[in-house]
């Protein structure tokens, strides 16, 4: 396949182990995987599991070192070292973030720095407000030139009605698409 993908995690600590299956489905695709991780994500530990234990596990399943600091984000675009950059999960911070053009993390200069070259960022919400305070910001994105997300539906919508979150199943469907230039539909599930 000869494509190289820039994987990015948030701190949407939930779906960590949802996220390191879709990695690994990228990975028998074919795809050579850059892991990135915001800072939250490389060191907080949660009820969720350890950071070691995910840093690892990136490390093991992509055979690279994460890029976790804002110095090893930014030559992602000059360099062009990305066909891609999938974000899984993308947080509402995040996603607030990037509508904003704030590129203060290092996935959101990840992200960023690939956009120069008219490269797709996959986006993968994971967010408990995505249908109130994310919603315009998710809105906003949607808009934007290559910008692309996997579907995503609401998570439990009896006790956390505003909660989306993507089917990760859809990743590697929705990445192969953006690398044409194409979304996926439908977006909501």
């Amino acid at each position: 396949m000869n494509k190289t993908v820039g994987f990015a995690l948030t701190g949407s600590f939930c779906t960590f182990r949802r996220a390191l299956e879709t990695l690994q489905e990228l990975r028998r695709a074919g795809y050579e995987i850059i892991p990135i991780m915001s800072f939250n994500a490389y060191q907080l530990d949660t009820r969720f599991g350890e950071s070691a234990y995910f840093r690892e596990e990136l490390r093991r399943i992509t055979g690279s070192e994460i890029v976790h600091t804002i110095p090893e984000a930014e030559p992602i675009g000059p360099k062009k070292l990305l066909d891609a950059l999938v974000i899984c999960p993308c947080t509402g911070n995040t996603i607030a973030k990037l509508a904003a053009g704030v590129a203060d993390t290092p996935v959101t200069l990840a992200a960023k720095s690939h956009l120069r070259n008219q490269r797709p960022v996959v986006i993968a919400v994971s967010t408990n407000d995505a249908l109130s305070a994310a919603a315009a910001n998710i809105g906003a994105l949607k808009n934007r030139k290559n910008i692309f997300f996997v579907p995503f539906r609401q998570d439990d919508p009896r006790e956390k009605p505003n909660s989306v979150v993507a089917d990760f199943s859809k990743t590697a469907e929705t990445l192969s698409a953006a690398l044409e230039g194409r979304q996926i539909q439908p977006v909501m599930l």
